[in-house]
């Protein structure tokens, strides 16, 4: 749930990578997965979609990121306080979505309630934890969506939504790993390889840097080999700033640039 990536550097300075760039870093590995070993996904546009649009519910947020006044540090998932506002943005990505693919729209309400309950525990490695307590007005937004998207399983879900949510929940975690840190030994656990039913079943991925930015996949799940990312961000000459407008005039003014990772 990160609001903005941060990534601080030995320099002091630090990189700035939107949410939304992390979704579609999300969506450029749904688009190219699927090989002899790993099923090619089933609806494949509609999945790809929900994974490029997955996290545009920061999009509202991104037009006026803000940091903390104690630290001058932007602000990240443990320290952007809650706001309803920022519930109404998440519906919004939803009926937005849904108003040109249904499918897609409920795989991304899925994958936003499911991060506040610990991904629906689907994923063994790494952990993940939703926060113990919640807002009473996030309580409110799961219950409401719930029902509604059980509903939509039944309708339009068919077979192989739960396999798609779970794909959804590796392709977070592989964006993750390239956006909020130099790539490192890591692993992801259980991935799926079929569309079987089976909310556990899969394989362990190891993901085992290799210098110069390339990074080795064991076992390896995409169309091509290797895959290449580009991943836009912000070199910001340093990590804490005054105030909220500061931090944005400095965000607006620095030219984009690309991270690039080949992935083999």
């Amino acid at each position: 749930m990160l609001h903005m990536i941060i990534r601080k550097l030995d320099d002091g300075a630090a990189l700035a990578i939107t949410q939304t760039d992390h979704s579609r870093l999300a969506g450029f590995f749904a688009a190219h997965w699927g090989n002899a070993d790993f099923a090619p996904l089933e609806p494949y546009e509609s999945v790809t979609r929900a994974a490029v649009f997955h996290d545009f519910g920061w999009l509202r947020y991104e037009t006026r990121p803000d940091v903390d006044p104690a630290s001058g540090e932007p602000y990240t998932f443990i320290s952007l306080p809650f706001s309803p506002e920022q519930l109404d943005a998440y519906q919004w990505c939803v009926d937005w979505l849904a108003g040109v693919d249904p499918y897609s729209a409920l795989l991304v309400g899925m994958h936003r309630v499911g991060l506040w309950k610990s991904r629906y525990e689907t994923i063994t490695y790494p952990a993940w934890r939703s926060v113990p307590e919640l807002p009473p007005q996030i309580h409110e937004f799961i219950a409401r969506a719930e029902p509604a998207q059980e509903r939509e399983r039944a309708t339009i879900g068919g077979a192989t939504i739960w396999t798609n949510y779970r794909l959804l929940q590796v392709w977070d975690m592989l964006g993750l790993y390239f956006t909020t840190r130099e790539p490192y030994p890591h692993a992801v656990e259980p991935v799926p390889t079929a569309y079987d039913g089976n909310l556990h079943s899969g394989v362990r991925m190891s993901l085992q840097p290799l210098g110069d930015r390339r990074v080795a996949f064991d076992p390896y799940p995409f169309d091509v080999r290797p895959l290449t990312l580009h991943i836009p961000c912000r070199r910001l000459a340093r990590a804490t700033f005054a105030s909220g407008d500061e931090f944005r005039k400095a965000y607006f003014q620095t030219a984009p640039e690309m991270l690039t990772y080949q992935v083999e």
